[in-house]
């Protein structure tokens, strides 16, 4: 039987398509691509817009700066306890709940740690 991975042990790997911007308090702002052909025509026909922007607040803007494909989702995590001490508490809960939100909506991937 094989053992499930601690996700601490995990490295997240950020999509390469994803443009990422700071704003004005150094938040980072996701721009996700509108694609496929449905998304290109209502561009056309509805002027929706080419991108999505996902604005993050300063723990979730943290967490995408230090997501670089080599650092453990453990490191993250001991970087935002010393960062911001008890206001990310409970730390490993809620950090579980980010990667898995981030996985599901394809902005990361999720390997095994070289």
């Amino acid at each position: 039987m094989k053992k499930a991975a601690n996700l601490l042990d995990l490295v997240p790997v950020p999509d390469g398509r994803l443009r990422t911007e700071a704003d004005e308090n150094g938040n980072a702002t996701l721009f996700v691509e509108n694609r496929g052909a449905f998304n290109f025509v209502m561009q056309k026909i509805l002027g929706k817009p080419r991108f999505t922007q996902i604005h993050l607040d300063e723990f979730g803007s943290f967490v995408w700066k230090n997501i670089d494909g080599k650092t453990t989702v453990g490191e993250i995590a001991r970087k935002l306890s010393e960062e911001f001490g008890d206001k990310v508490e409970p730390l490993h809960a809620r950090l579980a709940s980010y990667m898995k939100t981030l996985e599901q909506c394809a902005f990361i991937t999720i390997r095994h740690h070289d």
